[in-house]
């Protein structure tokens, strides 16, 4: 128990390191940069959706800098292939056979900007990374780097030029959440900093690819004790019997809602989950799971409140 709680002491150091160095050079709230962290220490690939020019990629990659770790990005539109993804084989005339070239995913840590610009074909080129952490072409799989993490940000659904994500793909998502409006003081803050648009000062890594590899380990050894585990049953199983939702989260959701609790707790120096550790994250899990039923939609109903109707309405365990 002592190496356990000398574990999260170290991670809670550690996520206040990142989250200082993201601070640097993103100007938004707290808690924004703190999902950001929750993501990249609990292995969870992360969805940032809102209107182009609130920092959307300013965050994703500072986070991937802060991080040290190897980093590429996607500007997607609708003419990408998965080859231009995933990599390909191209004839090589001087060995005369065909080569793989790696894709750009090939990488620790992809932002995949604007995913939802590109087309359901090459969206779909990610499920397999996500999930497993490889890649398949022409029938030979090959691993990702260990750790990976994807980081996609996507424009509102109403814009011009936007597929959808299917809901296959938005389940893989660990964390999904807005950054929204900057306050007015934030607002003057990034004024005062930036000499001119687009460019952005350095930032200083904090770690490394086998830090980040190390705390995704130390958190997967978090405690959860049987009614934390209950409860986090429960608030899944809440959004499949909700009147306002007409797709509840996932078995997949629960595994991501333990681990971003988990992620949470360790982040505050703690070896052990308690309720109000899922309760605060559910909203970055659920969210964007679920459908909403239409007299929800009607009713002008997100799904943000939908899924506080869920946490209001199941008991946390008490006496832990």
């Amino acid at each position: 128990m002592k190496t356990q709680d000398q574990d999260t002491r170290w991670i809670q150091t550690l996520a206040h390191d990142l989250e200082t160095a993201v601070s640097s050079i993103f100007i938004g709230s707290k808690e924004t940069v703190s999902l950001a962290v929750t993501g990249i220490l609990g292995g969870l690939h992360i969805l940032i959706e809102d209107i182009p020019g609130v920092g959307k990629t300013t965050l994703a990659l500072a986070l991937a800098k802060a991080a040290g770790m190897d980093f590429s990005r996607i500007q997607f539109t609708p003419d990408m292939l998965p080859g231009d993804v995933l990599g390909m084989n191209v004839w090589d005339p001087a060995l005369g056979n065909f080569v793989f070239r790696e894709g750009p995913i090939h990488t620790h840590c992809i932002l995949a900007d604007e995913l939802n610009r590109t087309s359901p074909r090459t969206q779909a080129a990610f499920l397999e990374a996500m999930q497993e952490g490889k890649v398949t072409l022409d029938g030979q799989t090959r691993p990702l780097p260990d750790p990976f993490v994807m980081i996609a940000t996507q424009n509102p659904e109403s814009f011009t030029g936007t597929f959808p994500l299917p809901e296959a793909e938005l389940d893989r998502f660990g964390l999904s959440f807005k950054i929204g409006y900057p306050s007015a003081e934030n607002e003057y803050e990034i004024l005062a900093r930036k000499t001119a648009p687009g460019k952005e000062a350095d930032i200083q890594a904090v770690c490394n690819p086998e830090t980040i590899a190390r705390a995704r380990a130390a958190v997967s050894a978090v405690h959860v004790s049987d009614p934390v585990r209950h409860y986090i049953v429960e608030l899944v199983r809440a959004t499949r019997q909700h009147p306002d939702i007409r797709l509840g989260a996932s078995p997949r959701a629960a595994l991501y809602l333990q681990q971003a609790a988990r992620t949470r707790a360790a982040t505050e120096g703690r070896s052990f989950v308690i309720p109000e550790d899922a309760e605060s994250i559910a909203q970055a899990v659920l969210a964007h799971r679920i459908l909403l039923s239409s007299q929800a939609r009607l009713s002008r109903t997100d799904s943000a409140q939908a899924i506080a109707g869920v946490c209001s309405a199941v008991q946390k365990p008490t006496g832990l």
